[in-house]
C-alpha cells in the first residue's frame, strides 16, 4: 500500500512538469490535457512502447511490434492512442514513419513509475 502515495506525489509531478512546459498559468484546460495524457498511458503495452522510446529513440510500429512481439495491428493501434493525446509525435520517411516521444521528461515518470512498482 506504501506505493499509491508515492504514485500519487509522481503524478502531480508529472501535472506540475505539463504546466511548466507550457509556462502559463494553472487552468482547468491545462489539467484535463495532463490527464488526458496520463490516461493514455495508462496501459501496460503503451508503458512498454514509451520505455523502448526513451532517450529519443525514434522507432518504426515494425520495429515496435517485433521487439514487444505483438501485432503490428495492436502496435499502430497503441501509437494512435498516445501520439492523440499529445504523448507521441511522429516522422515520416520515405516509406517509413517513426515514432517518438512529444516530451523528454516522460522518460522521467516512467523511471518514477519503476521505482515505485521494483520495490
Amino acid at each position: 500500500m506504501a506505493i499509491l502515495p508515492k504514485l500519487n506525489i509522481y503524478i502531480f509531478a508529472f501535472v506540475r512538469l505539463l504546466i511548466m512546459i507550457k509556462n502559463s498559468e494553472l487552468d482547468a484546460g491545462q489539467l484535463e490535457l495532463a490527464a488526458s495524457m496520463l490516461k493514455s498511458m495508462a496501459h501496460p503495452m503503451r508503458i512498454a512502447i514509451l520505455r523502448h522510446l526513451e532517450g529519443g529513440k525514434r522507432l518504426t510500429v515494425t520495429q515496435i511490434h517485433e521487439l514487444l512481439g505483438i501485432e503490428q495491428s495492436t502496435t499502430s493501434h497503441h501509437l494512435g492512442i498516445l501520439k492523440d493525446k499529445g504523448v507521441l509525435c511522429s516522422k515520416r520517411e520515405g516509406k517509413n514513419t517513426y515514432y517518438y516521444m512529444k516530451y523528454d521528461m516522460i522518460g522521467q515518470i516512467l523511471n518514477c513509475l519503476h521505482a515505485c512498482t521494483c520495490e
